[in-house]
């Protein structure tokens, strides 16, 4: 006659991996501090932040590394806001680099974030004086790009808004037929 209920054995294996499993689950669905919305007011920023929230949570160490050594932040303040704040790694990484490109340290920026964060980096980029620093976007990107070389990783594509990408393309003019006869 079959078995109707697993062996203790078969029964306590399937329980740890069932702990294993929902640990694991947990670890990949990040709960951050805020609601994920950065609105830089640039969407490739917006896209590769999006991306860095990816690669600092899988790659937590070169995340860190590469704020610390290249955007002089403390690292014992980043490991503070991804490990106990539970900050996207996107939001550190902005906030360090947008600290270099203002002149100010990366924890002036990080708690102007964390007050104004409902208003987007935008708006807290803006109270920081970016529209004085007309080659502000530009050093951010670059930041980003050299980030990306140093990790070996693509840039994250951009898709086009649908409105957009009509509007890009420039309509066909339209063949005329040629009168027969």
């Amino acid at each position: 006659m079959p078995r109707c209920f697993p062996s203790p054995r078969a029964a306590l294996r399937n329980a740890l991996l069932a702990a294993v499993l929902l640990a694991a689950a947990g670890a990949f669905a990040q709960d951050h501090a805020y609601a994920w919305n950065p609105r830089s007011g640039d969407a490739w920023i917006d896209a590769q932040l999006a991306d860095i929230n990816a690669y600092g949570a899988r790659y937590r160490g070169a995340f860190v590394d590469e704020l610390a050594r290249y955007h002089a932040a403390p690292r014992a303040l980043v490991e503070e806001l991804v490990d106990q704040r539970n900050w996207a790694p996107g939001d550190v990484y902005y906030a360090c680099a947008l600290a270099q490109v203002v002149g100010r340290p990366c924890r002036a920026v990080a708690d102007a974030w964390g007050q104004s964060h409902d208003q987007g980096w935008a708006a807290v980029a803006g109270q920081l004086g970016v529209a004085e620093r007309p080659d502000a976007v530009q050093r951010l990107r670059q930041d980003i790009i050299d980030s990306y070389a140093r990790w070996g990783r693509p840039l994250a594509k951009v898709e086009k808004p649908a409105a957009a990408a009509k509007e890009a393309k420039p309509a066909r003019p339209k063949k005329k037929e040629k009168p027969r006869g």
